[in-house]
C-alpha cells in the first residue's frame, strides 16, 4: 500500500485531533476538530476530512479514545452479574474498610456497590492458594447459578472464585456454560491473574460492566471499515491492540489517549538522550503527566478510576482536572480552578458557542497569550470582549482587575499541575528538578515554563507536532500486550521448573493475538519485569529485566532497588510476587518522519502587548513556528506559534529549535 496513509486519531474530552503520514513521500497531515460528544465515530470521520481523507486512503488507523474513561467516571456502566465462591461473594461490598471521607460522617463511607446483592451469586467449589481443589465444582450447581444469573437481567457476568489466579479451570468450566446465555462474560484469571481478592474481583466486574459498550463501538467501526484498511486501538499500557483482543479485556482502553501521548514522549526521549523527563500533555479537561526514566515510560499494575479499584499493566498517568477548559470560581474567598470543565460544548466563553463562564483558556487571552486577531486550524475564532466578560463577575468578586483575576486563574491552575509533577517524583523518590519536562497537548506549551520554574526545572522541550501529540503517539504505535501474574515464590524454595511454567503460559496468553495477527514468533519480542518484596512486606519492588535463572543475583538487584528507594536493605528472606510481560512487535509500518526545521530567519509576524506579572503589559514579538529555522535562536519575552497551539516564552527564558522542528526551552528565571 505504497500510496496510503497511516493514521493516527486521539478523541479527547474537548478535541480530537489526528496525524496521517504517508510513507511513500514522507508526506505528513494534522489537524483537530471539535469532539463530537454524541457520537464518536462521526467524530473520527469528521477528523479525517479534515486532513483530506477518507478510509478508503489509510491503510493503518491507530484509534486512541477517552471512552471507557469517561463511562467510569460518568457511572454508564451495564448492569452485572458477579458469580464468587460461596462465602466470597461479598468481597466487593466488605472492600478494604477504609473511609472515603475519615472526617465527614454525613457522607457515604464508601462509593456506590458495583454489583447490588440481587446480583451478586455464590457457588459451591473451593481451591488453595496453590491451585489444589478442597471442594470440586459440580454440573448442577453451575447450570443453577448460570439460572439464577440469566434470571437477574444482568447484560453482563463477572466470575472471580477463589485462588483462580494460580488454576483457572473451575473459572474457565464455569464461563464455557455462561457463554451460551450471555455474550458478555469476563473471568478474572484472564483479566487480572493475581492474588489480592478484592481488587482482582472489582477489576473484573468493571471489565464486565464495559464490554457492551466497547463492544458495539468496535462493531461500528469495522462495519465502517473498509476491506483494505487495518484498524488497531491504543491501549492503556503504551501500545497498540486489535479490536478482538479488546472485546475480551476493554479495560484496555482505560487510559488510551494519555499513554499515546506518553508514547511518544518516550520515542523523544529516547531519540534525545533525555535519561529522566516528564511527560506534560495539557489538554481541553485535563492535564496528564507521566515519568520516563532512560526512554521508557513508568508503568503501574494498580490504580483506582472513579474511586473503584483498576488493576491491570497501564502507563503511570497522572491526570488531575486542570486543562484549558477548567472553570474558574471564587469559593469561600478562595479561587479555584477546575475539576469542573466548560468541555467541547459550549467550551470557553471565547470560542462563542455558548459558553459563558471563565475559564483557563479566557484568562490566557486576556492576558495576550494567545492571538484574537488570527483564525486558529482554519475555524476557530476568539473573542476576546466575550472572555472579558465571563472573568468581570469573577474579577469583581475578588475587588481586583480582570488582568489580575486572569493572572491569578493562570497561577492557580499552575499550582496544580505542579503538585502532579510532585507525586509522580518526589513520591516516588526521584528528584523532579533533574528531569526535562516535554510539553504537549493544546495548552501544554502555553504553561509549561512557568510550570518548570515553580517546579524547580531548568529545561523543557516542546517536540514537534505538539499539538497533536498523543495521536502522533498514535500513528507511531507498536503492537502489543501486558499482564502481571502472581506467583508467591520464596527465595529459599525456588523452583525453577514451575517458574519457568508460568513464564511459558503467561508469555502464551500474550503472543496469541500477535500470531492470530500474522506475525511469526520470531517477529515477537518479550520484556519481563519481576515483582519482588521481602517476607511479611505488603507490596513489592520492581525488577526490570531479571535474571530468573540466577536467583542470587536477582536478590541482589532487589537490595540495590530497595537501598536506593528507601535508603537501607537487609538480608532478610524475599520472595518473587509476580511477573509481568510484555510481547510486542516493531511498528510494520514507518512512524512518521519528524519534519525538518525550515530555514527562514527569525523575523516577528508582530508584535503584541502580553502581561506575564503585577508589573503589567509588556512588549512580545510573536512568530511563526514554521518559520524557525535550525539553531536559532529567540529570548524572552516571545511567543511561538503554529496552527493550533502557542509557545510562551516569559522574560528571562530563551529557546532555541533543532534540526527536527523541536524547541529547547531554557526556563532561566524572571527578569
Amino acid at each position: 500500500m505504497p500510496n496510503r496513509w497511516q493514521v493516527g486519531i486521539d478523541i479527547g474530552g474537548t478535541f480530537t485531533d489526528i496525524v496521517a503520514h504517508r510513507p511513500a513521500d514522507g508526506s505528513v497531515r494534522t489537524a483537530k476538530v471539535a469532539t463530537t460528544t454524541g457520537d464518536r465515530v462521526e467524530g473520527l470521520m469528521a477528523a479525517l476530512g479534515a486532513v483530506g481523507l477518507q478510509w478508503q486512503d489509510v491503510a493503518d488507523l491507530i484509534h486512541g479514545t477517552t471512552m471507557v474513561t469517561n463511562a467510569i467516571v460518568e457511572d454508564d456502566l451495564a448492569e452485572v452479574a458477579l458469580i464468587a465462591t460461596q462465602g466470597f461473594s461479598d468481597t466487593l461490598a466488605i472492600g478494604r474498610q477504609n473511609r472515603r471521607h475519615l472526617y465527614r460522617l454525613d457522607l457515604p463511607p464508601k462509593p456506590k456497590l458495583q454489583v447490588p446483592a440481587e446480583r451478586r451469586f455464590p457457588i459451591a467449589e473451593r481451591l488453595d492458594p496453590h491451585g489444589r481443589v478442597l471442594e470440586e465444582l459440580s454440573p448442577d450447581s453451575i447450570a443453577e447459578v448460570v439460572e439464577k444469573a440469566a434470571a437477574s437481567g444482568a447484560k453482563a457476568v463477572a466470575v472471580s472464585l477463589l485462588h483462580a489466579y494460580a488454576n483457572p479451570s473451575h473459572e474457565e468450566e464455569l464461563g464455557e456454560r455462561l457463554r451460551e446465555r450471555f455474550a458478555f462474560v469476563a473471568l478474572s484469571n484472564r483479566v487480572n491473574p493475581e492474588a489480592r481478592e478484592y481488587e482482582r474481583t472489582a477489576t473484573t466486574v468493571l471489565s464486565a460492566s464495559v464490554m457492551p459498550l466497547v463492544a458495539g463501538y468496535l462493531d461500528r467501526l469495522e462495519r465502517m471499515r473498509p476491506a483494505s484498511s487495518r484498524l488497531h486501538l491504543f491501549h492503556s499500557a503504551g501500545g497498540m491492540a486489535s479490536p478482538e483482543a479488546l472485546r475480551e479485556f476493554p479495560l484496555g482502553l482505560a487510559l488510551s489517549g494519555p499513554a499515546a501521548g506518553v508514547a511518544a514522549a518516550s520515542r523523544v526521549a529516547q531519540a534525545l538522550d533525555i535519561g529522566r523527563a516528564i511527560s506534560f500533555d495539557m489538554g481541553g479537561t485535563t492535564t496528564d503527566v507521566c515519568l520516563i526514566i532512560d526512554g521508557q515510560a513508568q508503568i503501574t499494575s494498580e490504580r483506582s478510576l472513579a474511586e473503584r479499584p483498576l488493576r491491570q499493566p497501564m502507563v503511570a498517568v497522572e491526570s488531575i482536572g486542570a486543562g484549558g477548559g477548567s472553570i474558574a470560581r471564587f469559593d469561600h474567598g478562595a479561587l479555584c480552578v477546575g475539576p469542573e470543565s466548560a468541555g467541547a460544548e459550549p467550551g470557553p466563553a471565547c470560542y462563542r458557542r455558548g459558553g459563558s463562564l471563565p475559564t483557563v483558556t479566557d484568562a490566557n487571552l486576556v492576558l495576550g497569550y494567545m492571538d484574537a486577531a488570527r483564525t486558529i486550524g482554519g475555524s476557530l475564532t476568539l473573542d476576546v470582549g466575550a472572555a472579558r466578560r465571563a472573568l468581570a463577575p469573577l474579577a469583581a468578586s475578588m475587588d481586583m482587575g480582570i488582568e489580575a483575576a486572569a493572572l491569578g486563574i493562570v497561577k492557580v491552575v499552575n499550582s496544580a499541575m505542579v503538585r502532579a509533577l510532585r507525586r509522580i517524583t518526589v513520591e516516588r523518590g526521584i528528584d523532579g528538578r533533574q528531569c526535562a519536562l516535554l510539553a504537549f497537548g493544546g495548552a501544554g506549551p502555553m504553561h509549561a515554563v512557568e510550570v518548570a520554574r515553580a517546579f524547580g526545572i531548568g529545561r523543557i522541550v516542546v517536540p514537534n507536532c505538539s499539538s497533536a501529540f498523543s495521536a502522533l503517539g498514535c500513528a507511531s504505535a507498536r503492537m502489543s500486550y501486558s499482564q502481571q501474574r502472581t506467583v508467591r515464590m520464596a527465595v529459599q524454595d525456588w523452583d525453577a521448573q514451575r517458574l519457568n511454567a508460568v513464564r511459558e503460559s503467561l508469555q502464551s496468553r500474550l503472543c496469541a493475538p500477535l500470531q492470530a495477527a500474522g506475525y511469526r514468533p520470531a517477529d515477537v519480542s518479550v520484556e519481563e519485569v519481576a515483582a519482588i518484596r521481602y517476607r511479611g512486606q505488603s507490596y513489592a519492588i520492581e525488577i526490570a529485566n531479571p535474571s530468573f535463572d540466577e536467583p542470587g543475583q536477582l536478590g541482589r538487584a532487589f537490595f540495590d532497588q530497595h537501598e536506593r528507594l528507601y535508603g537501607f536493605a537487609t538480608d532478610e528472606p524475599w520472595e518473587l510476587v509476580a511477573i509481568r510481560q510484555r510481547a510486542s512487535i516493531a511498528c510494520a509500518s514507518d512512524a512518521p518522519r519528524q519534519v525538518a526545521a525550515g530555514s527562514a530567519g527569525a523575523t516577528p509576524k508582530r508584535t503584541s502587548s502580553c502581561v506575564f506579572d503585577a508589573a503589567g503589559a509588556v512588549p512580545t514579538p510573536r512568530h511563526a513556528r514554521s518559520g524557525l529555522g535550525a539553531g536559532q535562536r529567540l529570548c524572552g519575552p516571545a511567543i511561538v506559534e503554529d496552527e493550533w497551539s502557542t509557545v510562551i516564552l516569559p522574560p528571562g527564558a530563551s529557546l532555541t529549535v533543532d534540526g527536527f522542528g523541536h524547541l529547547h526551552i531554557e526556563a532561566g528565571a524572571r527578569s
